[in-house]
C-alpha cells in the first residue's frame, strides 16, 4: 500500500487532493498545520509527502530542514504558490525532491509523484510478464514471444500502466498522466496511440488485447478470442 502525507493549510485544496489521490488508489493522510505535519512526517512510513511552504505554526522550509537533519529521506514534493526562483532553490537545497507551483495540473502532480515513488523504491521489479508479453521498464522496451514490439515512448507508457493493472479498468486521466510526462495528451491523441498499440499487440499475440471501458478508459485483457476490441 502506498501512503501519501499531505501537509496543506488550504482545507478545500487538501480535500480535493485527498479525493483525487484516493481515487488513484493511494492511501492518504492530511494535516493542516506545520507542527502536526512535521510529527506525522517524522514517522518515516510514508511513500511521499506533498508539502506546502506557507503553513501555520511551522513553515515548510523548517519542516524540510528538520526532516533531512534527522536523516528522514521520505521523498517530498513541494506544492506552493511561491513561484520565485530563489524560493525554489531554497526548497530544493533544503531537501525537497520536486517543486510544483500553484495553480497546477493534477495529472502532472500525479506523474511527478509517481516518479518520486519509483526513484525511492529501488526494489521495484524492472520487468513485467503477462503470459508471453514481457516489458523491461528500465530499457522501455516490450516483447511478445521474443519479438520486439518497437513501441514509441508514449506507447510503452500506455502499455506499462495497463500491464500494471491487467484485467482492471484504468482511467483515461491516469493513462495520460503516466504516458505523457507533461500531462499534455488529449482524448484524441490517446485514442490514436491506443489504436497503434492494439495493432502491434494483435500481430504476434491476438489473445492479448486492449479493451475500451465505456465512460472510464481502457484495460489490458487476456484470451479474447476475437482479438481486438473496438475503440
Amino acid at each position: 500500500m502506498v501512503w501519501i502525507l499531505i501537509v496543506e493549510d488550504e482545507v478545500a485544496l487538501a480535500e480535493a487532493l485527498r479525493r483525487g489521490l484516493t481515487a488513484e488508489g493511494y492511501s492518504v493522510e492530511v494535516c493542516h498545520d506545520g507542527p502536526t505535519g512535521y510529527e506525522f512526517a517524522r514517522r518515516g512510513d510514508f511513500s511521499a509527502i506533498i508539502l506546502d511552504l506557507m503553513l501555520p505554526g511551522m513553515n515548510g522550509y523548517k519542516i524540510l530542514q528538520s526532516l533531512r537533519q534527522e536523516e528522514i529521506t521520505t521523498p517530498v514534493l513541494v506544492l506552493t504558490a511561491k513561484s520565485g526562483q530563489y524560493d525554489q532553490i531554497d526548497a530544493l537545497d533544503l531537501g525537497a525532491d520536486e517543486y510544483l507551483v500553484k495553480p497546477f495540473s493534477f495529472p502532472i502532480l500525479l506523474a511527478r509523484l509517481r516518479a518520486l515513488i519509483r526513484r525511492a523504491s529501488p526494489k521495484e521489479s524492472t520487468e513485467l510478464h503477462i503470459d508471453q508479453l514481457q516489458l523491461h521498464r528500465m530499457k522501455r522496451r516490450a516483447w511478445i514471444n521474443q519479438d520486439d514490439l518497437h513501441l514509441t515512448e508514449i506507447e510503452f507508457g500506455i502499455l506499462e500502466i495497463l500491464a500494471l493493472h491487467v484485467e482492471e479498468p484504468v482511467s483515461r486521466e491516469t493513462i495520460v498522466a503516466h504516458a505523457w510526462v507533461d500531462g499534455s495528451g488529449t482524448g484524441n491523441s490517446l485514442e490514436v496511440r491506443v489504436a497503434s498499440l492494439r495493432r502491434k499487440l494483435a500481430d504476434p499475440n491476438p489473445r492479448l488485447a486492449i479493451e475500451t471501458v465505456r465512460g472510464t478508459g481502457y484495460r489490458l485483457v487476456r484470451q479474447r478470442a476475437t482479438g481486438l476490441m473496438g475503440a
